[in-house]
């Protein structure tokens, strides 16, 4: 129903986008009213030209939709990528680029981060703990294997990392090392590669 009213360029009744699956219209009213709950449809009334009470209609949100599972940031890679190939500076190569601008991109996250929590100086535990969280929202699946260790389960940008390894995880290396940079952390981002996680770990 979803890419029925997307297709439809105009607001849609119940009655057409039940007609457009093949359900009923009762069972059309439950679905489309949880896509408007979701923020995916809007909802209103209409009059299409005919006399009575106005139906419901629904448009789109306007609102993208993206569902990964593990989680990919595809997006930021491209942003790191797209922000060298402009600023790309005379001398420098493209992959050096790329890594200037994956450890500013790390480190406007860290710095953002340590403006909202407000923190003073951090040990190396608080820090990987900070840094932890960042990267939890950011879908990296960060794993506490030690006080002194966290390890990230997921690559949020695979399968790119898997077509261009030295590439992709060395613009993720610098993008985490700007991380804790910026959070003033006594902790570095190493490249240990494990088969079906991240490339990095984050060491005191």
């Amino acid at each position: 129903m979803y890419a029925f009213i997307r297709q439809a360029r105009r607001p849609v009744t119940r009655d057409e986008a039940a007609a457009s699956v093949g359900i009923s219209r009762k069972l059309a009213a439950f679905h489309l009213d949880k896509l408007v709950e979701a923020g995916v449809l809007r909802s209103g009334y209409e009059h299409a030209g005919k006399v009575g009470r106005a139906p419901k209609v629904y448009r789109p949100s306007g609102v993208d939709i993206r569902i990964s599972i593990p989680p990919r940031q595809h997006d930021v890679l491209a942003d790191i990528l797209l922000d060298a190939v402009l600023t790309e500076r005379e001398g420098e190569t493209a992959r050096d680029a790329a890594l200037r601008c994956a450890y500013a991109r790390g480190s406007a996250l860290g710095e953002a981060e340590r403006e909202r929590l407000r923190t003073g100086r951090l040990g190396a535990e608080r820090a990987l703990t900070v840094a932890a969280g960042i990267l939890q929202r950011a879908g990296f699946e960060p794993a506490r294997e030690a006080p002194t260790c966290v390890r990230l389960r997921n690559c949020p940008f695979h399968p790119m990392a898997a077509k261009a390894p030295g590439l992709v995880c060395g613009i993720n290396q610098a993008f985490l090392s700007g991380l804790l940079g910026a959070l003033e952390a006594p902790a570095e981002a190493v490249l240990s590669p494990r088969p079906g996680e991240c490339c990095v770990e984050l060491r005191a």
